[in-house]
């Protein structure tokens, strides 16, 4: 990846999705966000890579998902309650709830690992705008940090004051409503994360991904599930592929053009976007 280049170049050099590790590659002993998941990631040949970002009461940044240290810490303290000490003397449990021996990484360490590998998408970038810019801009990591948070005028007027050069993506329910008003905001607007629960939404066809790109703007969409319940790619997914019905899920979702597909199963959609 030539991170001299802009992100919609690359994109256009690669002839195929960017492929999104979503919270890096995890599962058995590894636990996700954490520094072996983000090693792993790369190993596999990630385009780009997922993280969260959780502060601490004193003000440091770490990589954690916000409201999930229940499943992943056995905590009933959220990490936003706890010293910057407490966070680091914790210890990250494995998919059979069983305490390992990895630890919640510091923003700063994951900057680090990642520094020169692969796009990084900062996800709950909303968490701390100024201080997660700061640190990005600390870690050398500039060019390759993809921002990303819900689009209002508060967002823009943030990002304008602390990171204007940042790589942002918005997002958009169903119908993009959101995109022209930012273009309009200074920002470093590099497309839309896009979510939809049928195929007749707007956002899912050709026809607007077609109209970004003439934009020279990139369409996300995520084949990861949160929950069954909450569909956001109209059950075009991971699971569907991994059920056998690899068209359905992830075939679909490249036909339509889609820039950047998040999963849980880097390799396998690898793998078939090869043979395909």
């Amino acid at each position: 990846m030539d991170f001299n280049k802009s992100i919609f170049e690359n994109r256009m050099d690669k002839g195929a999705p960017f492929l999104v590790a979503h919270r890096g590659v995890c599962g058995a002993n590894v636990p996700c966000n954490s520094i072996t998941a983000y090693k792993t990631a790369i190993a596999q040949g990630a385009d780009v890579v997922e993280i969260d970002v959780a502060k601490s009461k004193d003000g440091e940044l770490f990589v954690f998902h916000p409201g999930m240290e229940h499943v992943f810490l056995r905590s009933d303290k959220q990490i936003k309650d706890m010293t910057a000490d407490e966070v680091k003397g914790l210890s990250l449990y494995n998919q059979d709830a069983v305490i390992t021996s990895h630890h919640v990484p510091t923003l700063k360490e994951v900057f680090q690992l990642l520094k020169g590998k692969a796009y990084i998408n900062v996800d709950k970038y909303w968490t701390d705008i100024e201080g997660i810019s700061k640190a990005i801009y600390e870690a050398g990591v500039e060019k390759q940090v993809i921002v990303k948070a819900y689009p209002d005028e508060n967002v823009a007027r943030l990002l304008k004051a602390h990171a204007p050069d940042l790589m942002f993506m918005s997002m958009a329910w169903g119908d993009d409503k959101v995109t022209d008003m930012m273009l309009k905001q200074g920002i470093n607007l590099i497309g839309a994360e896009v979510l939809f629960n049928t195929e007749e939404c707007p956002v899912c066809q050709r026809e607007y991904i077609e109209k970004m790109h003439e934009k020279g703007l990139l369409v996300w969409v995520n084949s990861i599930i949160y929950n069954e319940a909450d569909v956001i790619s109209a059950h075009h997914t991971d699971d569907r592929a991994l059920g056998g019905d690899y068209e359905g899920g992830w075939g679909w979702l490249l036909d339509r053009g889609f820039d950047f597909i998040q999963t849980d199963w880097l390799l396998m959609l690898k793998d078939y976007i090869s043979k395909r």
